[in-house]
């Protein structure tokens, strides 16, 4: 008996890939839902009904994408501790990102509109944020920490060296319990 395809699945994984190409290609910010539903082979309305809107497929190419590198940073911080935790997960995952040629053009570019409220906003960042460094569960300072990767991501220090000397001198100490 023949295997029975989830075609629902299949557009859906169809439409995902043709949108984390355009976001890579053009920037989340210039690319439509049009834009997906063409790359994809299908009209607006099929993209509607098997991937939800464009904030979605956003949503759904990020949580894929920062997966990955969650993985990656958290080998590499699972020696560390409270302060020290946090400035590592911060300085892993800015090194992680880049590591990967397709998230380092999409996450390092500065953002307009509406994507930077996405990738700020984004409740799987966020998640992995309080994860990975092992704050106490607490939105905007996970948020605050989503921040600060992007804000390397887009703005680098110079070096390495004085990324590091950036995130503990400023962010470290937020982490020390009192």
């Amino acid at each position: 008996m023949p295997e029975r395809v989830d075609r629902s699945a299949v557009a859906r994984q169809r439409i995902e890939t043709a949108a984390a190409e355009l976001f890579l290609e053009h920037g989340v910010d210039r690319v439509g839902v049009a834009d997906i539903a063409a790359r994809a082979g299908c009209s607006r309305a099929t993209l509607y009904r098997h991937a939800g809107g464009k904030s979605e497929l956003v949503h759904r190419v990020l949580t894929r994408a920062a997966a990955t590198v969650a993985e990656r940073v958290a080998a590499a911080v699972e020696p560390y501790r409270g302060a020290r935790r946090a400035v590592e997960a911060i300085l892993a995952s800015v090194a992680a990102i880049r590591a990967d040629p397709a998230l380092a053009q999409w996450l390092g570019r500065t953002r307009t509109g509406d994507t930077g409220e996405i990738l700020t906003t984004a409740p799987e960042l966020r998640r992995i944020a309080t994860t990975l460094t092992r704050i106490a569960p607490d939105d905007e300072a996970a948020q605050w920490i989503v921040r600060v990767v992007l804000s390397l991501l887009a703005w680098p220090a110079a070096d390495a060296a004085t990324e590091r000397r950036l995130v503990e001198r400023f962010v470290g100490p937020l982490f020390v319990k009192g």
